[in-house]
Formats: structure tokens, sequence, C-alpha cells
């Protein structure tokens, strides 16, 4: 059950992240979630959809799937409330209320037209129900993707624009927050990290091995502005990974998704600024409130950063 936070007496540091499907925010952000969660922040979690159009991992689950059973929404309400509660985040929503937008589906499919999906949502709209989450919780920090999805996927495209849109409607409803970072991963990690999997030396249940440009949001090193070392938190974000069974395959410390293709596990996790004051020099930064002020966000204009 969500924890709504207590509005007269708010944890300091307040964090709020804007995800497409379950499954999607432990993926990228499970350690930095675990980490601020357990040094006493705020953390949100606003997902979007249910993740209905999502395809199915294990056999005995198949009937679950949109074409059959289509009870794969209300499967994946409760392996997200298990993830999370993996990560001890309380406060998580779905945007509008459970079930509001439906899944999109892959981009160019006959799902994309349902008039009832994200990627069909009237966008202040949509935008309009995360501005009032943003006024409530009053966020220093929002973090979602970029302006791609990461990989194109439709309601992650359509999750950063609510996220950027909701942004700049809580401004001008009376709470502008600090940062607002895109999910990222540089390049020379990810390599590293398909470079210990080749090396691992030993069989995995994968059909195969993704690629580097199978990640979603690789950019160039210089390109991070913090990185969250959440290594201390590796263990939840594993188990919150196990959670969301319907969606991944975990094996040690690689997973894969439907596509059966191996990946690297990563307890460090980073992010790209778009909006709000810097952190302090030099970069990346190890933290995504480094050199605010604890307390309520400042209102009004902002520096943008360099």
């Amino acid at each position: 059950m969500t924890e709504v936070p207590d509005a007269a007496s708010p944890p300091a540091r307040r964090l709020l992240l804007v995800h497409a499907h379950p499954d999607d925010e432990t993926i990228g952000n499970g350690a930095t979630m675990a980490r601020y969660a357990a040094e006493g922040a705020l953390v949100t979690l606003v997902t979007c959809t249910l993740g209905e159009e999502g395809e199915v991992i294990p056999p005995e689950l198949a009937h679950l799937a949109a074409d059959r059973d289509d009870t794969l929404g209300e499967h994946r309400i409760g392996e997200l409330a298990a993830a999370m509660a993996e990560l001890g985040v309380t406060d998580h929503r779905f945007l509008g209320g459970p079930g509001r937008y439906r899944d999109s589906g892959m981009m160019g499919v006959a799902q994309n037209d349902n008039p009832g999906c994200l990627w069909r949502a009237d966008l202040d709209e949509a935008a309009g129900h995360l501005a009032d989450v943003i006024l409530e919780v009053r966020p220093q920090v929002l973090v979602t993707y970029d302006a791609n999805g990461g990989y194109g996927h439709p309601d992650h495209i359509q999750a950063h624009r609510i996220a950027m849109r909701g942004y700049e409607l809580a401004a001008g409803r009376g709470h502008r927050v600090d940062r607002v970072f895109e999910n990222c991963m540089p390049r020379s990690v990810v390599q590293a990290g398909f470079d210990a999997l080749a090396a691992a030396g030993r069989s995995f249940p994968f059909e195969g091995i993704a690629r580097v440009d199978d990640v979603p949001g690789v950019v160039d090193d210089e390109q991070v502005t913090v990185a969250v070392d959440g290594a201390a938190y590796a263990g939840h974000k594993t188990a919150a990974m196990r959670a969301h069974a319907s969606q991944i395959a975990v094996d040690g410390p690689f997973f894969a998704l439907s596509n059966d293709l191996g990946q690297p596990f990563f307890a460090v996790e980073y992010y790209h600024q778009v909006h709000g004051t810097p952190p302090p020099q030099p970069l990346p930064a190890g933290d995504l409130f480094a050199g605010l002020t604890d307390g309520p966000a400042a209102d009004g204009a902002q520096g943008e950063p360099r």
C-alpha cells in the first residue's frame, strides 16, 4: 500500500521518479531508490501504465498476456508492490490512478492506436496528474528518461514528455523542482559490463548476449552529471528485479528481458542533468542532491546546468 507523505513534516530530501511500466524503475534506478530510501529521503515513484502489453517470460504466467486473459496489468501491480517493498519505497503511485492509461505496446503496433493508451493521452491532462503529485510531494529532484525514452518505446517517450511538461506546469503553480535528470549509461561502463559477462566463463540460461547498443540510454562518458553508487544496495535491487518475474529473468549479476539476451547488472546508476542548478564540480557528482540546501525546495526561477 502507498504511504502518503506527511505534508507537515516532509523529509529534507525528496526524489520523484517517472517511469512508463512496472519494472522500468528497478532496472534503471533500483539501487538509487534503495539507497535514498535507506538514508531517510522520501522516494516517490509514479508509474504511467500497468504494463498490460508486456511479453511474459515464465510459461506458467503466459495466460496473463494481453492476447489471452489480458490480466497482466493486474498481476504487475502486485509485482511492483513486491519490488518496492524490497527497495524500501513506500510512496508509489500510478499516473491518474491504476489503469488510467494503458500500455501502448512497442512502436508501430496496432496498440499504439488504442484511444486509452498512454501514447494517445492528452499531454496536458496527463502532465496535470503529475503536476498534482509534484505539488503534493515538492521534490527537489525529478528523474525520468531521455527524449527518445532510452530506446524508442512510445510509452517511455511519452513518460519523458509528461515529466517535462509536469515540471513546467508545477512551476507555474508554485513549485519548481531544483533538478531534473535523465537516466543514462556511460559507454565505457556498459562495455566493461559486457566484457565481464563474456569473461564469466560459464553458461547462462539465456538464448544469447545483448550488445552495448541494446542498453537504453548509452551516452558518451562526459555527458554523465551524477553517478550514484548503490553497491551497498545491490542485493535489494536484485531482489526487486526478481519480484518482476513476469518480465525479468535474473542469473547472478546478469539478467535478461523477454528477448532472452543477457545483460550485465549495474549497481552504480548514472544521470544526465537537463534542468536546474548544477551540482558542485568536479563532475560526475556522487549525489543527486549534492549542493542543495536541505528543506523545502526554493520556488521560482532556477539556473540551468552548465
